[in-house]
């Protein structure tokens, strides 16, 4: 579904991420891992057009995407949680979520139907549909810009660090939320320092450092790895 080969990403002089290559297939969900200043951030922005690859390609159901706009690649099937976690404070949670729906908003019958399901995963947006939403608290906004990224209807979504700045109880929750997400087919690629929580729900991993690519494999596999925690992800 989703194919990353041999990409890099620059600023300026300082490469970021440095030819690495990785397969999301149909359907799995596939937990991108490392420390702070790995290249993981640069990797989701750079397949979801808002950063320019320096070099390598990618795919997206086949079809080439490395230098599609934003819109172009929502428009491919792929929507974007960032970390930042932005949503328009002004509007309402319901009309956040219309905003996410822009490029079907001539098939109001379709985003109805998407509504209703969103409302049954999040009912907390149901119960705030009428709410300023940056009234919200920090887990309601995350559930919120999930949502809306959802209402795009996308066959692959990108998670940034779902879990940043939030209690336990509410991770946990988040994570429900995403395992039910991976349970109806969607495809997910989860960037995510909660190592314990992304080896959870992930079918594979890829670990990054100092924009590369040093292991992969399934969450056992990687679990197994002594140096993990040493030398992959900054404990």
């Amino acid at each position: 579904m989703l194919d990353v080969s041999d990409l890099s990403v620059s600023y300026g002089t300082i490469r970021a991420v440095r030819g690495i290559s990785f397969t999301v297939g149909k359907g799995e969900l596939v937990s991108l891992l490392g420390a702070n200043g790995a290249g993981k951030s640069s990797t989701l922005k750079c397949i979801a057009g808002a950063l320019k690859a320096s070099g390598g390609l990618i795919t997206l159901g086949g079809k080439d995407i490395t230098s599609a706009s934003p819109e172009q690649v929502v428009r491919a099937g792929l929507a974007t949680v960032p970390e930042t976690r932005d949503v328009f404070p002004d509007l309402t949670v319901g009309e956040n979520l219309m905003l996410g729906a822009y490029i079907h908003r001539r098939d109001q019958a379709g985003n109805r139907q998407n509504l209703e399901r969103l409302h049954t995963l999040f009912p907390r947006l149901a119960e705030r549909s009428h709410q300023p939403a940056g009234t919200l608290s920090g887990g309601e906004q995350q559930m919120l810009v999930i949502a809306r990224a959802l209402m795009s209807r996308p066959t692959v979504l990108l998670l940034d660090e779902p879990s940043l700045g939030l209690a336990p109880a509410i991770v946990e929750r988040i994570f429900e939320m995403i395992e039910t997400l991976k349970k109806s087919g969607l495809t997910i690629l989860l960037v995510e320092q909660n190592v314990n929580q992304a080896l959870a729900v992930a079918d594979r991993a890829y670990v990054m450092r100092l924009g590369m690519v040093v292991t992969s494999g399934t969450p056992d596999e990687i679990r197994a790895t002594s140096d993990l925690s040493a030398h992959y992800l900054g404990g």
